[in-house]
């Protein structure tokens, strides 16, 4: 299995998450993190004000193989662009934006039953 920078190829369910980042497949990731069915992304979103269609962009070129997406907020809930929700809606994913911890433990469940599910997650520094 080849292994690159930010990348890894296959979509895995989280160990961990917080202190900047998360846990899987017995490595430790620093930052925010796409889980993806094409594998696990680094991503440069930080902060729920960076949510963009475009920040998005490689979770909407897989959309046509996920039901749902969840996106981690980081500890705070803010609103959602109207634009993202219709772009996945018109793609028939729904899409629930929580908190990181909701998300991860949600996603892990969902990952588990072998559902179509994604992440879009922004790390944070304390788990809660």
């Amino acid at each position: 299995m080849v292994i690159e920078a930010g990348h890894y190829p296959e979509q895995v369910g989280l160990d961990a998450y917080g202190n900047g980042g998360f846990r899987f497949a017995g490595m430790s990731h620093r930052g925010s993190l796409l889980c993806l069915p094409n594998g696990m992304f680094a991503w440069d979103v930080t902060a729920p004000a960076q949510l963009t269609l475009e920040s998005l962009a490689p979770v909407l070129a897989v959309a046509d193989d996920i039901d749902v997406l969840f996106i981690g907020l980081g500890h705070d809930i803010a609103a959602l662009d109207p634009a993202i929700r219709q772009a996945f809606r018109e793609r028939n994913v729904i899409v629930e934006a929580i908190g990181t911890g909701g998300a991860v433990r949600t996603y892990n469940v969902l990952f588990g039953e072998q559902r179509a599910v994604a992440a879009a997650l922004i790390a944070v520094d304390r788990a809660r």
